[in-house]
């Protein structure tokens, strides 16, 4: 399947999402699927973030319009989230989790 045509739920996994997958995911304005494990800090969105997020990390991910976490947050999401976001975001803060 293209992934242009992936939506959030099919990003999300649902309850069956393998152990070792990616924390969070997004698809790209590249129209690509992009998926971090175990992120930490800011990170820039390879290949622009946009469409279906999905935030499986234990903090929360703040999402940025600029680089490097700059200038103000586009949307916050909670563990678990599962969201669309537009148009964009170019970087992501994720908290510190104990």
């Amino acid at each position: 399947m293209p992934a242009a045509l992936l939506t959030a739920a099919a990003l999300a996994g649902g309850p069956a999402r393998a152990a070792d997958g990616p924390d969070f995911q997004y698809l790209g304005q590249d129209d690509r699927v992009h998926g971090l494990t175990a992120p930490k800090g800011c990170v820039e969105a390879e290949g622009g973030g946009a469409r279906a997020v999905t935030n499986h990390t234990r903090g929360t991910a703040t999402l940025y319009r600029e680089p490097g976490c700059a200038g103000p947050a586009v949307q916050v999401l909670r563990p678990g989230a599962v969201t669309q976001v537009r148009p964009y975001f170019a970087s992501v803060r994720f908290s510190v989790t104990g």
